[in-house]
């Protein structure tokens, strides 16, 4: 049986800092940064284990600053 994981890359400079990646992602692993980019807006982060690769947070961005990525990993039966 294989899991899926996933991670999310966040072009940081693009990022406005809207927070609707956080609002839509159903494991609420995405934070916003203490950090401020060049702009001065905060920016996305993944805070944590967990992520599934559902993507709802790359779909709601509306800059399209977030990036997906998703691997199978087998389980030991």
């Amino acid at each position: 049986m294989a899991k899926m994981k996933g991670t999310i890359v966040v072009d940081t400079e693009r990022c406005k800092g809207c927070e609707l990646c956080t609002v839509a992602c159903p494991l609420d692993i995405i934070t916003m940064s203490a950090a401020v980019n060049h702009r001065g807006y905060p920016f996305a982060q993944q805070s944590g284990e967990g992520c599934t690769g559902c993507t709802s947070c790359a779909i709601v961005c509306p800059d399209g600053c977030i990036t997906v990525y998703r691997r199978k990993e087998e389980t030991q039966p």
